[in-house]
This record gives C-alpha cells, structure tokens and sequence, in this order.
C-alpha cells in the first residue's frame, strides 16, 4: 500500500504542472478524478460559494436527495476575448486658428513663406479621427500658435512630407501594416485658379499625415494591438508613448525619414526577425520548391520507406552548413535506397540534436515538420510579423542578464552579458492550463519547498474524492489548514466553501515541485520549478502541465540567477531543510510566446502555435485596420 500511496502522490504533486500519466497507471489522479462520467457531470460555480449538502452527511454518504456530484464546484481558466480596436475620437480643430504668421507659414527650410502658402485657419475645417492619445498630441501641436506646419509648404507638399510619407508607405517592412497609416497625397490642380480650394486640401493633407505618422510612432514603440484585450493569458502593463515632441522632431530634424525610421525596435532579436522577414518576401513569392515527407507512423532505424529519400533532400536542404559538411560522404553515397540504414539514422540524430529534438533517429511528426522548414513562406511571414508585434510588448531593452522563457518552443535560456549562457527543455501548460505570457522579475530561490496546492486543484481535482473519503489527504501526508489553523482533514466540512481552506505537500522526493522553485511573485501564481516527472522532458511536445514552468535543469538555472556554482546549490538543497534565498540582484524574466525567434546565432527557429494564440494575434490585426480605415 505504501508503494501505491507514493506513486500517486508523485502523480498528483505537480500543482500548475500536472501532465498526461501512462494509460495503465492507476494513480492519485485517478482516485481524484473518479470515474470518466461523473467526471463529465460537474458545473461551473464560483469558487467562493458555499457548497451545500445534508448534514452529518460529509462522510460520503448519499442520504437524502442530495447528489454531491451534481453539486461540485469547477474553477475555469481564463478565456480568449473578442478583440475590439482602440475607439477613435474626433480631433478638436476649434483652437488651430491662430496662424504661425499672418499670410504665412513655414517653408521645408523653416523660413516664413508667403507665397501662396496655406493660411492656418483652414485647419479649423479639417476633419481627422484618432486615438486619444494621439489626437491630443495634434491639439497641443496645432493649438500652439508658435508651431508651423510640417508636411506643407508654398503651394504643395514639401520634401518633408514626401520622406514622411516614403517611410509610412515601407512599414511592412517592419511587420506593420502600410494601409494603416496609408494617406493620399491632395490632388492639386495647377490650373484651377482657386487658391483656397488648394489650402483647404492642403491643410486637410497636413492634418491628416501628422494623424498617421503619430499612430506610426506610437506602433512601433508599443505595437499596433493591446495584448491585454486579445485574452486573460496576456498580462502586460502597455507602454506610454510620449507623442508630443514627435512632430517639432519631424519638422526640426534634417532627416525626417531618419527620425522616424529610428523608433523602431533595434534590439538584436527585432533586427533578425526583420531580416528574416525581408529575405523571405525577396523570395519568388512563396512558391519554391517545397519538399514533403508522408509518414503514416513512427519510422524506427532499420525500418523501410520511400520517404526515406525524401528525409535526406530535406536535411540537405534546411540542415546547417556544419552537420551537411560532417556528413558529406552519406550525401554523396545515397542513392535513393528506402532503407534507414545507420548512416541515415546518424544523419537524422545530428539533424534532431541541432533542432533541439530527442536524437534518438526515430521520426514523428515533429521531425518531419523540421525537415520540411516547418511553414511554407506565407506562413512563416504571417509568424513573424506576429513576434515583431509581440516583442514590442516586452521593453525595448530586455536588458544585459535576464531569463527567456519561449512556450512554443518548450525552452529557457539564460543571458548574461547579453549572451546565452544556458538552454534548457522545459515542460508548460497544457492547452487547458495555459502558461500565461507576461514578463517579472525573479527575486528568489526557494530550497526543498512546500507545495501549496491552487484553488482551482483543490476544487477541480480533490474535492470529488474529498467527499467520498475526507481523511485521505492525512493519509497521504499533506497538510491543511482552515483559515490559518491546522486541521485534519477529516475534520473539514468538504461540502462548504474552499475560500478560507489551503492545502499543501511538505518538502520530500515525492514533492511536486522537486528540490527548489524559482520565483517572480506574480498574479499568476506561476514560477519556475524542478519536477519529480523527469520523463516529460524526453517528449517532443512538452504543453503538459498545469501552467507553471518545469525546468529540466534546474540547478543550473538556480546557480545562474543566484550568481553562484551547482555546487552550492547542492549543498543548500543537502541541508533537506526549506528556506528560500534572495538573488543579489532582480532579474528579469519573459514568459513568452513566439513561434518565430532567433537562436543563439541569430537564425530564426519556427515553433507550432501550441495554444493557437496567433490567430487572435491575426484577427486583432485585421479589426485595427478596419477601424482606422474610418480615421478620416
């Protein structure tokens, strides 16, 4: 019994890391969970609620016509919105009066131009619709009677304008979309002698383009979508761009299309991001050779295929230039056998140790999906233009030292002095448990720790079994409390409300977060931990927990950030005794989610979008521009 017991507390001790168990394996999950159909009968409730049944009738018993399951309680996740764009408002054009100097405005040069130059007052009849933000910046610009114009002069737009506009017009070049800022420039009759027919276009052209290079600003420095309104998963605080100084900028600056150029992101990730992203659109249209691989099932060294030929063109094709060069005699030698023989294994093992896969020569379709590029080009475009967005959610600076967390890819890595300095697998939620995407700071590394089971596993998971049996728990070793005061838990009226009632799993080898957890303390209650499951780590796709992220090793990461060696690490953990360690100084720590991002030398990796977050991503894109097509 005792072997059974700690089986199936390793099985449940995975807090915001539970993942899949062998279908065989009867654990405490199982016991947790009851049967599959009455699993199937649970409501949703709030969490809070009291939960009523008969008394004297907590043991189990089905007295009465109460029917415990019909009444439990199911804590849900947070969910995905349907994405509104930024409400637009009319800029208030009332104070533009007052012109810079009667019967003139500014030239390109900055001199005062009084031939045929738009007179000022015409501003007033101009009509332009813009965020809050950036119609503000507009009436502080345009109500001060010292500013002139920017975009126009004499009796057209000047080069200003033209450089401006040069550089609205190549915004995909930086994952924004042209039409969005997209502003015609006015059609001016040189035969029509009616001189305020052309202020009155040209202060309307005027207006309008400061409206656009603003939001271009502002896009580029905080991206085109709120990430807070895509779902509850996206956690950011959104960046305040200072507009005002944008436009005096503009008109001041010898090179406008500079200026503006450099409020782009010019961080090493966003530059190979764009780089990649210019090399693909040079590409003839998507349409180049795309070689596929058909595989009903796994395919094991020494099995046969014809698509074994297919494999070798594919790693010819996408493999680096050093694991084509160390194996340049099994290019040469093949001729098209379907057999996998163990030059073609060793070929595949390099090829899956270099993606970051399990070398162990065995093809899936995670394999595959590597040999092939992944996506054809229009996919990988749409991916990118994504992380270019989703990147100006993070600062502009990730910062010299600091932890990477990219979900899709199922990895960490540590930079210190800008470098990566360490990789690791990692395991995260599963699609029901989804790790959230937000950056912190991590403070501290919590040694041997306790595990303090959520809410949301006390009701979903324990409470079903809780009141069929209320002592088990004891049995098992955890602890409760109710409202801060130790109880047993047979002792615990498993009908009532959970609110006041916590439940944690003392430090031991069995513990669900292993030897130590690494902690940003956030709303999320998600942190970085060791795990007991070490087996998950062998997986390809590694979304198996229940939202925090598993480390595969975790000493390392605690060395790291600690700014000390394993060896000491060790040490503290030797010690068998909970206690917790500040780290000498915060850093910080993006729990991200890209499905294109650069390695460690620069060359952009495809992940699949194992939450299917990019399609709100795509579909926030398209309501923005639909919403700004109504700017004017």
């Amino acid at each position: 019994m005792k072997f059974v017991l700690k089986s199936a507390v390793s099985a449940l001790a995975l807090s915001c890391v539970i993942g899949a168990v062998p279908a065989h394996a009867y654990t405490l999950m199982d016991m947790l969970r009851g049967d599959r159909a009455r699993g199937q009968s649970t409501i949703i409730m709030d969490p809070s609620a009291p939960i009523r049944g008969t008394p004297g009738n907590r043991n189990g018993g089905l007295g009465g016509d109460i029917d415990p399951e019909a009444a439990l309680p199911k804590v849900s996740g947070p969910r995905y919105y349907t994405y509104k764009a930024e409400p637009l408002v009319p800029v208030d054009t009332t104070k533009f009066a007052d012109p810079v100097v009667t019967g003139a405005v500014a030239d390109v040069s900055g001199a005062a131009a009084t031939d045929g130059a738009p007179q000022r007052h015409f501003l007033t009849e101009a009509k332009v619709r813009a965020n809050a933000d950036v119609a503000r910046a507009l009436q502080a610009y345009y109500g001060d009677g010292k500013n002139p114009l920017v975009w126009v002069s004499g009796e057209g737009v000047n080069e200003r304008g033209k450089a401006a506009m040069s550089v609205l017009a190549d915004a995909a070049s930086v994952g924004l979309d042209p039409a969005d800022y997209a502003v015609a420039e006015p059609a001016i009759d040189p035969a029509n002698p009616d001189p305020d027919a052309r202020d009155k276009a040209l202060t309307q052209f005027e207006l309008a383009l400061s409206s656009k290079v603003l939001s271009y600003v502002q896009d580029t420095t905080r991206g085109r979508v709120d990430p807070n309104k895509l779902s509850g998963y996206h956690d950011f605080q959104r960046k305040v761009v200072k507009l005002d100084p944008v436009l005096k900028l503009s008109r001041l600056s010898p090179d406008v299309a500079a200026y503006l150029s450099s409020r782009n992101p010019d961080s090493t990730q966003f530059l190979a991001l764009k780089a990649e992203l210019a090399k693909l659109r040079a590409a003839d249209g998507g349409n180049e050779e795309r070689i596929t691989i058909s595989l009903d099932s796994l395919l094991h060294p020494g099995d046969s295929s014809p698509e074994v030929a297919n494999i070798v063109k594919a790693i010819q094709k996408h493999g680096s230039a050093e694991l084509k060069s160390a194996h340049a005699a099994t290019f040469s030698a093949y001729a098209g056998s379907s057999d996998y023989s163990p030059e073609i294994v060793s070929l595949v093992e390099d090829f899956q140790k270099e993606r970051g896969l399990k070398p162990d020569g065995v093809i899936g379709q995670a394999t595959v999906r590597m040999m092939t590029g992944g996506d054809n080009n229009a996919s990988k475009i749409d991916k990118l233009i994504i992380a270019m967005e989703q990147l100006r959610w993070l600062p502009a600076d990730l910062g010299p030292r600091y932890v990477m967390i990219n979900q899709p890819a199922f990895m960490a890595y540590y930079f210190n002095d800008s470098k990566q300095q360490l990789a690791m697998r990692t395991v995260v939620g599963g699609k029901n448990n989804q790790t959230y995407f937000f950056d912190d700071e991590i403070e501290t590394v919590e040694f041997n720790p306790f595990w303090g089971v959520p809410q949301s596993i006390i009701i979903n998971e324990m409470l079903p079994k809780l009141r069929s049996n209320p002592d088990y728990l004891d049995q098992l070793g955890y602890q409760v409390e109710v409202g801060g005061r130790a109880v047993p838990s047979s002792s615990v009226d498993w009908y009532g409300s959970t609110q006041n009632i916590s439940v944690r799993q003392p430090p031991s080898s069995d513990n669900a977060l292993g030897e130590l957890k690494i902690l940003f303390p956030n709303s999320h209650a998600i942190y970085m931990h060791d795990t007991p499951s070490k087996s998950f780590f062998k997986r390809d796709m590694r979304a198996l927990s229940h939202g925090c992220v598993r480390l595969s090793d975790p000493r390392a990461m605690a060395a790291a950030v600690l700014g000390t060696t394993v060896d000491e690490v060790a040490k503290q953990i030797a010690t068998g005794q909970n206690h917790a360690v500040k780290v000498p100084q915060k850093i910080p720590v993006y729990v991200s989610y890209f499905t294109a991002w650069p390695n460690k030398d620069g060359v952009i990796e495809y992940f699949d979008d194992v939450y299917g977050r990019d399609a709100y991503v795509d579909k926030a894109f398209d309501v923005t521009t639909k919403s700004r097509e109504a700017q004017i």
